[in-house]
């Protein structure tokens, strides 16, 4: 089996079809040696930035040389960039070679009459098999989707555990309230494990607490008032965190502040087990790099990967502010379960942009470019442009900012797609 044919066959597999999740994902994991377990585990879990936690997490770890494996999703371009051992992504042959033997127990469960193992489920096994391999000393853990019955919950002594902004999102898997959905999330947190959580949310925030005295578990609740901005320039965002930390981040987004606080926080508090000092943790947050969160890819042209309401609304803050001084053009697309009305509404209705182009991304989940378009119409935009093709779309919109700012967002996938343009532009030069 190639990596083509991998990624086929997994890609092929259902996501949430499995009756008990994570008895289900145990038992995949005891078959395949508990590699979950060999290595010193950082759990994140929550709604929105959890992956850029889990990023800065592990920019710490290796500025301090330390071995790191950090397991993320979803993938934007290839499934490999999952996972990733000292900032290096997987390499093909490593990939074939593990899914390999995780397909060899799979095919043992189907022969048995036990549920087949999920999408996620065999992901998890493979980079954690992986990790293994590669003897990493520490694993960033970020979960897939909720918390208590996800795969990654198979870890039994995390160091600490993270629980990011929690907002609506995957109702139907979570439950229809922030609470129901804070409960899921605080799923992760272990008896006596420290949990380090975004207390922006009240609501969120009881449950967290109650949940962590529950397990005699450490709560720390991060605040937006233990941190304050010094200067936000196109460069990046300098801010002291509590009162006495200068910190510099490599974004222009103000939330980045909160996830920043929350892996930084994390690693002071986990100092006596890695032994860092604060300065090797400031630097390692200064050289974070974290793929398609509002990042700049061209000049002018930022990708985001928000793609629900509570995401949206954090990226038009950031948009807001350059709307001062630059025509904003957005390219946008999204997916059916997502709320993307509310998300359409808030981009016209805060930022106003100058020209919409809306295209698609196919699959079961399709909206289709004319609708959302007529979304935005129906929200005061005028200049709304329909292209279905995103190669097209992104030519389109590039052509439309003129000297002003992009921004492409309403999902992963799309930023994704673009990322496959560019890599496409760079080879057509070659």
């Amino acid at each position: 089996m190639n990596y083509t044919e991998a990624v086929t066959y997994i890609e092929q597999i259902p996501r949430f079809a499995i009756k008990e999740p994570l008895a289900h994902a145990k038992e995949l994991l005891r078959r395949v040696g508990d590699p979950q377990n060999t290595m010193k585990v950082i759990h994140v879990a929550g709604t929105n930035g959890k992956g850029s936690v889990c990023a800065y997490l592990a920019s710490m770890l290796r500025e301090g040389g330390l071995s790191c494996g950090l397991f993320t999703s979803p993938h934007l371009v290839r499934m490999n960039e999952r996972f990733r051992v000292n900032g290096e992504m997987m390499d093909d042959e490593s990939f074939v070679r593990l899914f390999g033997r995780v397909k060899q127990v799979t095919d043992e469960f189907v022969a048995e009459g036990l549920e087949h193992p999920s999408y996620f489920e065999i992901l998890f096994a493979v980079g954690m098999l992986y990790f293994q391999e590669q003897q990493v000393e520490y694993a960033v853990l970020e979960t897939g989707l909720g918390g208590r019955l996800d795969a990654t919950n198979t870890v039994l002594h995390p160091l600490a555990c993270i629980i990011t902004s929690i907002s609506l999102d995957h109702t139907e898997y979570l439950g229809d309230t922030v609470e129901k959905i804070a409960a899921e999330k605080a799923g992760i947190i272990k008896p006596g494990v420290p949990v380090i959580f975004d207390g922006c949310s009240p609501d969120a925030a009881k449950v967290i607490k109650r949940r962590a005295d529950e397990l005699a578990s450490p709560a720390f609740m991060l605040e937006e008032s233990m941190y304050e901005v010094v200067s936000n320039t196109p460069e990046g965002i300098r801010f002291l965190f509590g009162g006495e930390d200068e910190l510099t981040i490599p974004y222009v987004a103000a939330y980045q502040m909160m996830n920043a606080s929350l892996a930084y926080f994390t690693m002071k508090i986990l100092k006596n087990t890695h032994g860092l000092t604060d300065e090797v943790l400031r630097r390692g947050i200064a050289a974070t790099k974290w793929e398609g969160r509002m990042e700049t890819i061209l000049p002018g042209v930022i990708v985001d990967g928000a793609h629900n309401e509570d995401g949206v609304r954090r990226f038009v803050e950031t948009a807001v502010h350059f709307k001062q001084n630059y025509k904003i053009t957005i390219l946008f697309s999204a997916v059916a379960d997502k709320r993307y009305r509310g998300m359409i509404a808030e981009i016209c209705r805060r930022i106003r942009p100058d020209a919409v182009v809306s295209t698609q991304i196919e699959g079961e989940r399709i909206v289709s470019a004319g609708e959302l378009a007529e979304e935005f119409r129906k929200n005061g935009c005028r200049m709304v442009y329909v292209q279905p093709d995103i190669a097209k779309a992104f030519d389109e919109a590039r052509a439309m900012k003129g000297d002003g700012l992009l921004f492409c967002v309403g999902s992963l996938y799309l930023v994704g797609e673009i990322k496959k343009c560019l890599r496409r532009y760079e080879n057509d030069k070659l």
